[in-house]
């Protein structure tokens, strides 16, 4: 709060001690038969003026000074316009005042009232005494009441207004997490289905233009074909279920792990010698949509980075069940590549890290040497994930293909 007056709390002042010469000029007083008349009724006008420019920036030093010249006006002639703007001061400490203020300065004011009456009832003797302390209440008690009135009215008004704003930013922040959230799973998606295909034609249209052997050639635009279609048709298919936001459209079928055998094979039919060894009993009951969709797209992602980086070499495929999890464990030949190979970003990585850290299992991807009990005979890269069946307290993420 500044130190200068507010252009309201001068304007008070100046019509406050304008109007109370203008009635002195023309002899209207509250008062008759005082120790100092004339000219005296002024000065105890102008201390008050003076303290309506404390109102709002000072309203501890304000309402003591107020509280004077008060007294002092008692020794004058008097002037409507002191007083009026008396309970303006004690209307503005309680307002604009300190809280512990705003709750001493009505107390103050009530039992102040309450002794004047009882005091000159007793002095007087007469039931007219009682209008003095109804004077006195009118001066003190009744403009600080209404100073406690508006104040917790803007209290609670400030309150409701910092709540909405508060409301209003938590909604933004739950807006930009969905938003982000549903980005990362569009986004996992869009690689999921379409870096298989566009790996498969890098790779064989790099063979295609470094070896001249016109066999080669054909095989390889033959699967250069099939994934661009296989790819376009992925494509479509995504981009369908982003523009039609309607609610009674049919969702769309999530890949499951039946589809495991048609992924490997069409794996082998991109160069990748793969063997799938689906270890899971046959009575080991339906899995939740999301865990299945999480190891099909870990498989697939798998698949996609051994044709990009793997050596030559056998690709397995192993799924385990037990009673709390599914294990998905994908090993593929590390070590030196001769043949093409296709860029990488990383994304495929942080994609099935994520999908696993939404169902709360463990991931791990890293060279691991050769274990003799899996049929490994070198070096391998192995992705590890441990997926929980019971998906009932966990995020999960959505069917989408």
């Amino acid at each position: 709060m500044g130190l200068l007056p507010h252009h309201v709390d001068r304007l008070i002042a100046a019509v406050g001690l304008g109007g109370g010469t203008a009635m002195w000029a023309i002899g209207l007083h509250t008062q008759n038969q005082r120790p100092l008349d004339g000219a005296w009724v002024l000065l105890p006008l102008a201390v008050m003026a003076g303290t309506e420019l404390l109102r709002r920036t000072r309203p501890r030093i304000a309402l003591p000074v107020a509280t004077l010249a008060l007294v002092a006006d008692q020794f004058t002639q008097g002037s409507l316009a002191t007083l009026v703007m008396f309970t303006d001061i004690v209307y503005a400490a309680v307002l604009y005042g300190p809280p512990v203020d705003a709750r001493r300065i009505p107390v103050t004011t009530g039992l102040l009232s309450l002794a004047v009456t009882i005091g000159f009832l007793a002095w007087f003797r007469r039931p007219e005494a009682v209008l003095i302390g109804v004077v006195t209440a009118l001066l003190s008690f009744a403009p600080a009441a209404t100073g406690v009135l508006v104040r917790t009215h803007r209290d609670t008004a400030d309150a409701e207004r910092l709540r909405a704003e508060q409301t209003a930013l938590l909604a933004e922040m739950d807006r930009v997490q969905a938003v982000a959230a549903e980005r990362a799973r569009m986004a996992r998606e869009l690689h999921d289905m379409v870096a298989n295909h566009l790996s498969a034609i890098a790779i064989h249209s790099t063979a295609a233009l470094s070896l001249d052997d016109p066999r080669t050639t054909q095989t390889a635009l033959g699967v250069i074909r099939e994934n661009s279609v296989q790819g376009l048709a992925e494509m479509r298919r995504l981009i369908g279920i982003l523009r039609d936001s309607s609610e009674d459209r049919e969702p769309a079928v999530a890949p499951t792990l039946d589809g495991l055998a048609a992924l490997v094979a069409g794996a082998r039919v991109n160069g990748l010698d793969v063997a799938l060894e689906d270890t899971r009993a046959e009575g080991s009951g339906k899995l939740p949509a999301p865990v299945e969709l999480a190891a099909y797209r870990i498989v697939q992602e798998s698949l996609t980075n051994a044709l990009k980086h793997a050596s030559p070499g056998l690709v397995t495929v192993r799924l385990t069940q037990d009673t709390t999890t599914l294990s998905v464990r994908v090993t593929s030949p590390y070590g030196h590549r001769d043949g093409p190979r296709a860029p990488g970003s990383g994304a495929g990585l942080i994609g099935m890290r994520e999908r696993t850290a939404l169902l709360r299992g463990t991931f791990e991807a890293a060279p691991r040497a050769a274990d003799p009990h899996s049929g490994d005979s070198a070096e391998v890269w192995c992705v590890c994930a441990t997926l929980p069946i019971d998906t009932a307290g966990n995020p999960g993420e959505g069917v989408t293909a």
